[in-house]
């Protein structure tokens, strides 16, 4: 069902204001993310036309823009990465891991997307994999499932990296499994020490070897002592790692690996009302407990774009990646010797040629199966209400 109030509708009624307003200011993937969002489903991206083959209802369905950053996108696109996805689970617990970067260093990470997000997946998947190969902790090879997240659920600027890990891992020769404790995976503590060392020695790599830009307020950061002084501060303080208790089996982490892959800066769902003083959304306030979490704001709408455009990612840019047991071409056969180690089954092998699922909802008058009657290109409107002899042809196959 269609929210009351999307993000389209914003940048359909603000968008054009605002990016005469700050011309020369948006980069070329911002202007891109705006104009897919407000084409989304209308007919400048084309589609078809369906009827249903009992009672002749027929409707027109236009096509999705299937950007990463769209809301109404997102939910298609992470059904399909979960499928994909569920023949990886294993028998044991999960735990969700996140590691935060402290407001100095993600001052430095909105003007350095590529660069600082990077060394944040980087840094923290090797954080976790060099203190699980500990053998004073785990003592093996754990798989990881990072996501990265840019966003405060104030559409501020906070980025972090969620990280979903099974209870255990591969024993450095293969033979054996080895299981974390119930309720315990590693240290945060010890965790939250090796990655403030690990990302702030590579981040003065980076500022050193000139792959760091500076501009407005940041720009005396350029200057090595400037960048030295700036990070003293997080040099002393405690980096932020929080590992939740496991997830209660597979499906629950499928469950909730849904909420978490392909979320955007803000769902559809949150925002309450849109006119002419403001869009008004709501938040959680983790400055507060119980009932008093969930707040209300209201911002201008240039204030909700601009917050919005803060979190669109580099082009090219995953924000989904897989360590360990997990990684690339050897995930197969890692996962495949864990199976056995646990004495699980290997899952079911799908059948390719198996028809699809038909997702089309059914039909609003009588719940018949709809079909595709007529498709038109982008830019093109569809024909007039098929006639009756075609509806009648379609009733009687």
């Amino acid at each position: 069902m269609r929210a009351s109030v999307e993000v389209a509708d914003i940048f359909r009624t603000a968008g054009s204001a605002y990016r005469a307003a700050r011309a020369g200011h948006l980069s070329f993937y911002q202007l891109k993310v705006m104009s897919a969002i407000e084409t989304c489903r209308t007919a400048v991206m084309g589609g078809h036309v369906e009827a249903c083959t009992d009672c002749g209802h027929w409707r027109v369905a236009y096509n999705s823009c299937r950007n990463r950053h769209c809301p109404r996108c997102q939910g298609a696109a992470a059904r399909t990465w979960l499928a994909e996805r569920e023949a990886d689970l294993l028998p044991v617990g999960y735990f969700h891991v996140v590691f935060t970067l402290p407001a100095e260093v993600a001052d430095v990470a909105w003007q350095n997307k590529a660069a600082v997000y990077g060394l944040l997946f980087q840094a923290a998947s090797e954080t976790m994999t060099t203190i699980a190969a500990d053998p004073k902790h785990l003592g093996a090879r754990i798989g990881i499932t990072a996501v990265l997240h840019t966003w405060g659920s104030a559409m501020t600027h906070h980025p972090h990296i969620h990280m979903i890990v099974p209870g255990g891992g591969l024993s450095p020769d293969g033979s054996r499994w080895v299981s974390s404790r119930p309720a315990f995976l590693l240290p945060v503590r010890v965790l939250g020490k090796l990655f403030r060392r690990l990302f702030l020695t590579r981040l003065m790599s980076l500022h050193e070897t000139g792959r760091l830009a500076f501009y407005g307020r940041l720009a005396h950061l350029a200057d090595r002592r400037a960048f030295l002084r700036h990070l003293s501060p997080v040099r002393k303080k405690r980096w932020v790692v929080y590992a939740k208790p496991p997830f209660a089996g597979p499906e629950t982490v499928l469950s909730y690996l849904s909420r978490y892959t392909h979320r955007v800066a803000i769902s559809n769902s949150r925002i309450l009302h849109f006119d002419q003083t403001g869009v008004t959304f709501r938040y959680k306030d983790y400055r507060r407990g119980g009932a008093d979490r969930q707040q209300i704001m209201t911002l201008t709408a240039d204030e909700f774009i601009r917050r919005f455009l803060l979190h669109v990612l580099p082009k090219g840019f995953h924000r989904i990646r897989h360590y360990g047991l997990l990684a690339g071409a050897t995930r197969k056969a890692h996962l495949e010797r864990a199976r056995e180690l646990l004495g699980v089954a290997p899952p079911a092998a799908s059948d390719a040629r198996a028809e699809p699922d038909d997702i089309r909802p059914p039909c609003p008058c009588c719940g018949g199966r709809m079909v595709v009657i007529e498709t038109f290109l982008r830019q093109r409107q569809a024909r007039a209400p098929p006639t009756p002899a075609l509806l009648s042809g379609i009733q009687a196959s």
